[in-house]
């Protein structure tokens, strides 16, 4: 059975990709650092297990692949402070780099050893049209999540040789508890710039991951998957 570890498993879109992964016959690894009791409820109702490090501590991520060995890494953790750029303080700034960013590559660098060895694996970074475009607001974010765009296809390059594929997933809105501030007023304005009309759900991302983890994308590598319904183009 092929063993996948998905970094901030329990969050809404993490969650939806555990889940979808389970159910193509991955052994999933649910991460998460705080939220134990939700990991813990989803590990179990997927056959898998939870699996507690923050991925910004590389010792802590060094910890986790000593003693286990995967075929496909989900970086999905992340984190985002939505204020002024110049509001958001030295701590704040380094946490979201910390996890958006050199968290994925914390993880990547533990995990690639096995996949090399085996020349075989798959690395799905989830990004963000952020990344793609930038937010007002949200400069800290965006950065971490172009960065993230540009260690995916810069990784994808250098691995390729070994038979490893690594691409990223860039969602658009996604209606999950961490758009539940935004007013009935606010979420149609933003529908109103979406050119499908529709906000995205979780199952969209993850139908994404599964597509990308599969043998029919054996050939798609260094690649950006859009997830937005128009919104980024």
């Amino acid at each position: 059975m092929k063993k996948a570890l998905v970094t901030g498993g329990c969050g809404g879109i993490g969650l939806e990709i555990c889940r979808q992964l389970a159910a193509v016959g991955y052994y999933v690894y649910v991460n998460y650092a705080h939220s134990r009791e939700k990991a813990e409820l989803l590990a179990d109702a997927v056959g898998g297990e939870a699996v507690c490090f923050d991925v910004a501590d590389k010792n802590a991520v060094r910890s986790f692949f000593t003693s286990h060995s995967i075929d496909l890494l989900v970086n999905n953790a992340g984190v985002s402070v939505i204020d002024l750029f110049t509001s958001v303080s030295a701590e704040q700034a380094e946490r979201i780099m910390g996890i958006n960013l050199i968290g994925a590559m914390n993880c990547a660098r533990a995990a690639l050893p096995y996949m090399i060895s085996r020349k075989s694996g798959c690395i799905i970074n989830i990004a963000s049209m952020w990344g793609q475009c930038g937010a007002s607001c949200e400069v800290d974010y965006s950065a971490s999540k172009a960065g993230m765009i540009g260690f995916t296809k810069a990784l994808a390059k250098e691995v390729a040789p070994s038979g490893i594929r690594v691409n990223s997933v860039s969602p658009g809105f996604i209606m999950t508890e961490m758009n539940s501030h935004f007013t009935d007023e606010d979420l149609e304005l933003i529908r109103e710039d979406i050119p499908l009309g529709i906000f995205g759900k979780p199952e969209h991302i993850a139908d994404a991951v599964s597509f990308l983890a599969s043998d029919k994308a054996e050939y798609i590598t260094g690649q950006v998957l859009a997830v937005n319904g128009g919104m980024v183009i």
